[in-house]
């Protein structure tokens, strides 16, 4: 199969001459990163609006790396001499993958692009996938942190959710995981399940505090358009069950050592995601793979996002261009693009960051700061963009004060 010549990005959603930032000989160009995508999974769980498919007997593994590697070539020019910082393969579940496979990308990667010496490689991993085996052989090949889809450790919960795995696999999957060399790993729990008690919420966080993980991603369930749970939406907890459980849950985290940095991120020891920093703190990043998201900044200036075609058959297809779309934020976008990433951060970011990531004066935030601060949704130190304990609970009102 050769896609040479075949994969040019689509025109459609370049901007017109007259909207291209005034900033742009100022800008600096942030970290970049890349996220790989494996849109398969063994089945697709009720819940998940994500670009996921269900495996066949076979995955056309061969083939989908090297579009990969040549959506990455036709990438590298947004590259500009940028080394990676951070990968990520998420999915789907990208652990179906053979090393081989994940390994001929990381020496794409590394040959084309480069990596920075402490480079982060994680891998999206679900229980039912674990092999002993398998995971030494990825930690070989420089992955260095694995996260782990475990949702809950609870048979009905599991059950409810979809979920192909039982608790104890989720229990042996961290113990194999150390095992292989993985010395910093991430368990990804819900709650909010169908049917949960505060006592359940509390008894996963427990189960998932003794496998002792570096991170653990702690969130909500929430019923997402085009799934089959918005279709047929299961019977949820109480905003006031809920409630309970975030600040017992909160609560507990704390007690063992679990500093909460981002609204459903915790972190031991200081092991934050450093892939997900680079999308919270506005960094650039390649998205290759079917269905990817891209953010780039360009040497004159502009900030765009792309976006990859999203079927694998369209992305495997040699006459289709891997690119599906690409949009210009312009500067009465970029103020509510930053800030929508930056104030998820607990501490959020130095106010300095803003023009250097957007290449706008930080007084282009100044109305809505006032109007943020003045309904207590905003810190009022002037060196930091930051929400208040009250802002990060009504993020969603506080974002709208940015909006263009």
């Amino acid at each position: 199969m050769s896609h040479a010549g075949s994969r040019q990005p689509e025109a459609g959603g370049e901007q017109r001459a007259n909207e291209v930032p005034l900033h742009a000989s100022r800008i600096e160009l942030p970290p970049l990163a890349a996220y790989i995508h494996i849109p398969w999974c063994v089945r697709k769980c009720p819940y998940c609006d994500f670009n996921s498919h269900a495996a066949g007997p076979s995955l056309p593994e061969a083939d989908y790396v090297r579009a990969v590697l040549e959506d990455l070539q036709a990438d590298l020019a947004l590259s500009q001499g940028r080394r990676l910082s951070s990968i990520f393969f998420g999915g789907g579940t990208p652990s179906l993958f053979s090393p081989a496979a994940l390994g001929a990308i990381l020496d794409g990667l590394e040959r084309h692009v480069g990596f920075t010496d402490d480079v982060e490689i994680t891998l999206e991993a679900n229980p039912g996938t674990f092999e002993q085996a398998k995971f030494t052989d990825y930690r070989r090949l420089g992955i260095n942190r694995l996260s782990i889809g475990v949702q809950s450790f609870q048979a009905d919960k599991l059950k409810a959710l979809g979920r192909i795995h039982d608790g104890e696999e989720a229990v042996r999957a961290a113990d194999m995981a150390r095992a292989a060399g993985f010395d910093n790993f991430n368990l990804d729990l819900m709650h909010g399940l169908p049917g949960q008690r505060l006592e359940d919420a509390l008894h996963d966080l427990r189960t998932a505090l003794a496998q002792q993980p570096t991170h653990l991603s702690w969130y909500q369930l929430t019923l997402e358009p085009n799934t089959l749970f918005w279709s047929q939406p299961p019977l949820l907890p109480e905003d006031d069950l809920l409630w309970d459980i975030q600040e017992a849950g909160q609560a507990l985290l704390a007690e063992h050592g679990f500093a909460q940095y981002e609204t459903s991120a915790y972190a031991r020891d200081a092991r934050r995601a450093r892939h997900n920093l680079n999308y919270w703190t506005f960094g650039d990043f390649l998205g290759l793979g079917a269905g990817a998201h891209g953010k780039q900044t360009h040497a004159d200036g502009r900030i765009t996002r792309s976006w990859k075609t999203r079927l694998p058959k369209d992305y495997l297809a040699p006459e289709k261009p891997f690119r599906a779309g690409e949009k210009t934020l312009t500067e009465q976008e970029l103020p509510f693009e930053f800030l929508m990433n930056a104030l998820r951060l607990s501490d959020g970011v130095p106010a300095e960051l803003f023009n250097q990531r957007t290449g706008l004066p930080l007084s282009t935030l100044d109305q809505g700061r006032a109007q943020a601060q003045a309904r207590g949704l905003m810190s009022e130190d002037p060196t930091r963009l930051v929400a208040t304990a009250r802002g990060q609970l009504f993020l969603n009102d506080l974002l709208q004060l940015f909006l263009p």
